[in-house]
């Protein structure tokens, strides 16, 4: 019989280290061609209301399954069914909100791992809500941070913020008020928001910064401007094909010439 996880179940035992060793070893696995990926899929029913659907499988570890989440309401609800490869028996559903956000999170802490620079300390986080939470949680774990700067339009919002992850995982966390200044002197950047136009600008980067663009998934937004793309040395995703029908932080710039799809790493 399948499980059924709910989040207070996944909150109890998926925690910030099995999401980096998961996302990490699952990155791998593709690399080798033991793991695979479908695009998303998205299916709009009303102008409220859409469906959306990703698939997977990793013969390493012996399973395939997909996720989907629904916008109807107003409300967001998300769920993986994972089931055995070899037998296609159904071995769990799992509500996946928390999931997802200790996920996204581990994706930029193994990009951060295995790109930034080993010696820096400091981040600077352009977002604060809940998905800004696990991107900070999973840099620190692979980086010993002793500074974090955190922007957010709101001031009571990334004030909370600040005091939410200072206290969560003693470091200096420290709310500024503009995105510049979030970015000034840090060694790594991360954007993680909602925003419909750019909140890192080109001409704020500096040498040696890894910059880790993950709140956007839509082919007509982006959080960088243009600039940033250009002076970027090595621009890296997860999956090219996805990349290549939902990141505009990619597809615009590559829409003028900007960016040459094949020389993206994965």
């Amino acid at each position: 019989m399948a499980l059924y996880l709910t989040e207070a179940d996944v909150d109890r035992v998926f925690d910030m280290d099995a999401a980096l060793y998961a996302v990490e070893s699952s990155l791998l696995h593709q690399a080798n061609g033991n793991a695979m990926n479908q695009p998303r899929q998205r299916l709009n029913s009303g102008p409220d209301t859409h469906v959306n659907t990703m698939m997977a499988s990793d013969n390493e570890w012996g399973v395939f399954g997909f996720k989907t989440y629904t916008f109807a309401g107003g409300i967001y609800n998300f769920f993986v069914f994972l089931s055995d490869s070899r037998t296609g028996e159904l071995l769990a559903i799992i509500e996946a909100n928390r999931m997802g956000q200790l996920r996204t999170g581990a994706a930029t802490g193994i990009s951060t791992k295995f790109m930034a620079s080993p010696e820096t300390s400091s981040v600077g986080v352009i977002g604060s809500g809940f998905q800004a939470r696990t991107q900070v949680e999973a840099v620190d774990r692979v980086r010993e941070l002793q500074r974090v700067k955190v922007y957010s339009p709101n001031a009571e919002r990334r004030s909370a913020y600040a005091l939410e992850m200072s206290d969560r995982l003693d470091l200096d966390v420290t709310p500024v008020r503009s995105a510049r200044e979030a970015v000034d002197g840090v060694g790594i950047v991360v954007t993680i928001t909602s925003s419909r136009t750019p909140v890192l600008l080109g001409e704020w980067l500096e040498p040696g910064m890894h910059i880790a663009a993950a709140g956007g998934a839509d082919p007509y937004v982006s959080e960088l401007d243009f600039g940033v793309v250009e002076r970027a040395d090595l621009t890296v995703v997860d999956d090219r094909n996805q990349s290549r029908i939902e990141s505009g932080e990619l597809m615009m710039p590559a829409s003028q010439g900007l960016l040459i799809w094949e020389q993206t790493r994965e």
